[in-house]
């Protein structure tokens, strides 16, 4: 046996099956060829209708027992035995088909549909016509008194083991067909069989049900059990199935299906496959498939890839190359860092023994104006000297910052007079700042320089006519989005009216000493610098220009979480005497020599020392020092913070002002100096000394 239908065409009883109304839904093929008749003309029909019994004659019962014990069992849920029931059917005789008056024994067994109620009625009866008629005979004989025929007496004995015989059949055919519906209703793929032209639902198991939502098939045609299914194609499919004989196999078939009122998307792999009966027509339809949705999305979402794949690989190769740029960059700014340390140490040295004894000649010299023009020559030149070590380290993100909380608003209405006086009167000079601009931490004389130098570009660009704008305004994290790290800003912006640049000098401006201008009219480090300042103070810098139209510098920096402090007003009156004795730290002889000259000269008291360690051993000898000035970088194991610590130590409250041409790491991290480090930087001048010594004695 193949499946329930096989079980149920071939018991050797005659079986129907009824709905409800008690209309013909199926009948195998032992009760048609009992009844001589043809499921076409029972399907849909009255039971009653087609075998009425004798309805006018009273003392026929037949149709009364059946119609009574079928209700009964609709109504209870329980199977109903009826041991002997009178009723005309028609049959094949020699004469042809004619109604004949025979005996049943019937049994009826209801059938439960998915919510549980009894959806069907199953009737399988037994013809125990001969046998009634055998008991008639034997009644008859023991009222007379005569002893049964031995004939009769066989024949009795073959009843009896046929209907045994067949009571043993029928308990192996249920517990098959129990065992069957088991595996049907637990399979993996969702199975349904429909029968006639309607395509009415004979059974579904639990995958097909689930798969359709909670609603009643079982009895129903498929256009009313499953109306969303019209016009999608799955009826006209069945209807070929049905006319041809002709399985249909469906692969990755799109349907929407109802579920619980919503629409939803399903894609199946499905068969249609046609029921034959044994005179040959199509009586129904299995249904056997799977639910391959997700399957079928997946291999979308594959295809989609695959079409993409290319620009994928474009966008990561586009990617790794930007960062191999990016690595290229920060390599090459390390090892320009690394380079122009060191030179920044060794050459602001130089300049400073340079610098240091043109004004110690300066102040021998008396009525010579001559000497005192070139000694001013040298001393710009010691200024052009230092100016672009400070651009080298600026842009390699080395120089020491001293940030603190500005408002930028007040810094360019405070730079907006030397500007005017830079960039020439022929150039407008205009400054919008918004009202609320947050503040910023940067180093201010930095900012100036920056500010400055984009301002002078801006000029040479305008060929000293035309307008610059310096603009001001908060930027949120949300229009910042698009910066490598988004976050609330204050954006400063110098726009000139200029010649502006191509795309490919807008890549290269910020290269260091790279320079569109004529051969010395500029060092090329002016952008570079601010590129670099920019970045030290942890903000972003971008350039839009337009040929002929413009150029737009925006400078990115981060908004200050400090409030901001107004400054005591700084006195700029020169310092020309002071008092007290100072440790000169300096491993340069150079240099030592120049600084304690300049520093008697001052009317310090002066003591000095080559390293670390001879400072500190001349501070255990004799303590009696108001002031430390010591070089940061030096060689030996104490370092100039570890001396100043030690000296501290050894000489409660003393002064320490530390001095170099580039600090390294020693007393600055993340590019700015340690809070409460004084540095005064190399090269610097006789006031500037006079004034950051004073400062260190007073604070």
């Amino acid at each position: 046996m193949k499946d329930f239908r096989q079980i149920f065409e071939h018991v050797p009883v005659p079986c129907m099956v009824l709905d409800r109304q008690f209309r013909y839904v199926a009948a195998n093929r032992s009760y048609l060829q009992t009844t001589a008749t043809c499921m076409d003309e029972l399907r849909g029909r009255s039971a009653f209708e087609v075998f009425p019994d004798e309805p006018d004659n009273p003392s026929r019962h037949g149709a009364h027992m059946l119609r009574t014990s079928l209700e009964k069992v609709l109504a209870t849920g329980r199977t109903d035995v009826l041991g002997l029931v009178p009723y005309k059917v028609t049959q094949h005789t020699g004469e042809g088909v004619q109604l004949q008056d025979r005996y049943w024994s019937v049994t009826h067994v209801p059938l439960f549909d998915e919510n549980g109620a009894v959806g069907w009625v199953l009737q399988y009866a037994e013809d125990v016509t001969e046998l009634h008629q055998l008991r008639l005979v034997a009644d008859v004989a023991q009222a007379a008194g005569m002893p049964l025929p031995h004939e009769l007496e066989r024949l009795e004995a073959g009843v009896f083991h046929h209907a045994l015989r067949l009571q043993e059949e029928n308990l192996l055919l249920e517990r098959e067909r129990r065992h069957l519906r088991r595996l049907f209703e637990q399979a993996p793929g969702f199975v349904c069989i429909l029968r006639g032209e309607r395509f009415v639902f004979e059974i579904a198991n639990a995958a097909y049900r689930g798969m359709v939502g909670r609603r009643p098939l079982i009895g129903r045609p498929l256009v009313e059990a499953m109306p969303e299914v019209v016009g999608q194609g799955f009826v006209k499919r069945l209807e070929r199935v049905l006319s041809s004989g002709e399985p249909y196999v469906g692969r990755h078939e799109r349907v929407m299906l109802t579920r619980d009122g919503e629409s939803t998307e399903f894609f199946l792999d499905f068969i249609y496959q046609p029921i034959h009966e044994s005179d040959g027509h199509v009586s129904g339809i299995f249904v056997l498939g799977h639910d391959v949705t997700e399957r079928v999305r997946v291999h979308a979402d594959l295809l989609r890839h695959r079409e993409h794949l290319e620009e994928l690989v474009l966008a990561r190769t586009q990617e790794l190359a930007q960062a191999q740029a990016a690595l290229h960059q920060a390599q090459k700014m390390e090892a320009v860092g690394r380079l122009t340390g060191g030179v920044a140490h060794d050459f602001n040295n130089l300049l400073q023994v340079v610098g240091g004894n043109l004004q110690l000649l300066e102040t021998s010299l008396h009525d010579d104006p001559k000497a005192r023009r070139r000694i001013e020559n040298a001393r710009m030149a010691v200024e052009r000297g230092a100016t672009l070590t400070s651009q080298l380290l600026a842009f390699a993100r080395r120089q020491p910052l001293r940030p603190k909380v500005i408002d930028a608003a007040r810094l360019m209405h405070d730079m907006a007079h030397m500007m005017r006086r830079v960039i020439g009167e022929g150039i407008a000079l205009e400054t919008v700042a918004a009202e609320g601009l947050w503040p910023i931490c940067v180093d201010p004389s930095q900012m100036e320089n920056a500010l400055l130098n984009l301002a002078i570009n801006g000029r040479d660009a305008m060929a000293n006519a035309g307008r610059l704008v310096l603009t001001a305004r908060n930027v949120s994290r949300e229009e910042a989005a698009a910066l490598p790290e988004p976050a609330d800003y204050v954006l400063l912006s110098v726009a000139d009216s200029g010649s502006g640049m191509s795309e490919e000098i807008r890549h290269q401006a910020f290269e260091p000493f790279f320079t569109t201008k004529p051969q010395g009219a500029g060092s090329g480090l002016g952008l570079s610098m601010v590129y670099g300042f920019v970045k030290q103070s942890g903000g972003h810098v971008a350039i839009d220009s337009t040929m002929g139209v413009g150029t737009t510098v925006h400078l990115y920096l981060p908004r200050a979480e400090a409030a901001l402090v107004e400054d005591a007003a700084e006195s700029h009156l020169p310092v020309t005497h002071g008092s007290g004795t100072v440790l000169v730290v300096e491993d340069d002889a150079q240099v030592r020599a120049t600084v304690v000259e300049m520093l008697s000269g001052l009317g310090y008291t002066v003591r000095e020392a080559a390293h670390g360690q001879a400072a500190l051993d001349m501070l255990r000898a004799d303590p009696a020092v108001d002031l430390l000035f010591t070089d940061v970088v030096m060689p030996g194991p104490l370092g100039a913070a570890a001396l100043a610590d030690a000296a501290r130590q050894r000489v409660p409250g003393l002064k320490v002002l530390f001095t170099s041409g580039y600090p390294r790491d020693a007393i600055v991290h993340d590019g700015r100096l340690d809070a409460g480090v004084d540095l005064l930087s190399k090269p610097y001048t006789r006031e500037a000394l006079a004034r950051a010594i004073g400062d260190a004695m007073a604070g």
